[in-house]
């Protein structure tokens, strides 16, 4: 019984550097932490369009902090 849930740790293991590959070939950005948290929660039943729709508007809004941000430095310089 212990081979079985070692082999398929091994499996998940695998399973998730064959979808870490294919997220970097698909240069989405994830990096492997939080590949593996929206791997979770669409295992718990999040819609995986409306996963992609959040990461890409969380994208956008840092982005737009981002250039906020450089124009208070512009500012302030």
């Amino acid at each position: 019984m212990a081979h079985s849930g070692s082999s398929q740790v091994c499996e998940a293991r695998e399973v998730f550097h064959v979808l870490l590959e294919i997220s970097r070939l698909l240069n989405t950005g994830l990096d492997p932490e939080t590949l593996s948290i929206c791997i979770q929660l669409c295992e718990r039943g999040t819609s995986p369009e409306a996963l992609a729709n959040v990461v890409n508007e969380i994208r956008r809004e840092v982005t737009a902090i981002s250039r906020g941000d450089e124009k208070q430095d512009k500012y302030y310089s």
